[in-house]
């Protein structure tokens, strides 16, 4: 079967999204392009298993890849070595406190890098979920710096994770150690990686089919929020 990129217009219903089988094979998972960052149809998009992905001078790509990468809080990975690290390290780990930090430590450029795809448009897009209470921030310090941390969207049982950095060996993996470990206690169900990378397969991610995490999401992303970040 044909495929052909599917355009939204800004001024469009931003709850609708083509079906996911209609996701082009190459490249891999991109299912529409243009429409807008509304947070209405941020988050409509990750309701449906769909979250937005681009570089500076393109519009604004939606992607639903096949598989889909994801972390179950109870197989987290925690090694002998990160069990060390987070008991002797003194890393400081807080929630929400600096989300405009995390997300600009994200979007720096990274060694052997060219660019990065949080551009100015995806940082007010998220800082603004974030003022919504939508989007929220890990962040890991060491005597009052920030040196590592994690931002991402919550919804319902469902942390839709965006991006990590370190400063520090170790400092992100603290990060998502203690998402994990508030999570397990908070009732949370999945963690979405979005897309494999040996960092996060080191730390448990695996892939599942596409069609069994938009399954998965519909019903964990429709309950309330679990209270992760509540006493953040």
């Amino acid at each position: 079967m044909n495929k052909t990129i599917t355009w939204l217009t800004p001024d469009g219903d931003r709850e609708w999204f083509p079906p996911l089988d209609q996701a082009l094979d190459e490249p891999e998972g991109l299912l529409a392009a243009g429409g807008d960052l509304s947070p209405a149809r941020i988050l409509a998009a990750y309701r449906r298993g769909i979250f937005p992905w681009y570089s500076s001078g393109q519009p604004v790509l939606w992607w639903s890849p096949n598989p889909r990468e994801i972390l179950l809080p109870r197989e987290f990975k925690c090694s002998r070595s990160l069990t060390k690290t987070l008991r002797n390290r003194g890393f400081e780990i807080d929630f929400d406190r600096d989300f405009a930090g995390v997300i600009a430590a994200c979007a720096a450029r990274r060694e052997h890098s060219t660019g990065t795809w949080i551009t100015p448009e995806m940082t007010a897009a998220y800082c603004d979920l974030h003022a919504r209470g939508r989007a929220h921030s890990v962040e890991v310090r060491r005597d009052g710096a920030l040196v590592g941390g994690l931002y991402g969207v919550l919804m319902g049982q469902v942390f839709f994770g965006e991006s990590m950095f370190s400063r520090e060996r170790d400092a992100s993996k603290a990060a998502l150690a203690r998402l994990v470990q508030r999570g397990i206690v908070a009732g949370l169900q999945l963690i979405d990686c979005q897309l494999p990378t040996a960092h996060l397969r080191s730390l448990g991610s695996r892939p599942i089919p596409r069609g069994e995490f938009s399954q998965r999401v519909a019903q964990l992303a429709a309950s309330a929020d679990v209270p992760l970040f509540s006493e953040a």
